[in-house]
């Protein structure tokens, strides 16, 4: 399973999801604007990192997204 912790005005957060669409892989959007505890689950897997997107798939979290 795949989830994307990120904000809707940030465009990596929605290159991330398109891209994920595209490929057809399933996921889940969080949107940490408007979810205080998954903003605090999100710092837990960034390390208290501030950054957008977070991805969070099969265990392996990677921070940023740069479409590839």
């Amino acid at each position: 399973m795949v989830t994307i912790y990120g904000k809707d005005s940030c465009p990596y957060t929605q290159a991330a999801r398109d891209d994920y669409e595209k490929r057809k892989v399933p996921f889940t959007y969080v949107n940490v604007k408007k979810n205080a505890a998954e903003l605090t689950r999100m710092l837990e897997f960034s390390k208290g990192r501030r950054a957008v997107p977070v991805i969070v798939e099969d265990g392996r979290v990677t921070i940023g997204f740069g479409g590839t």
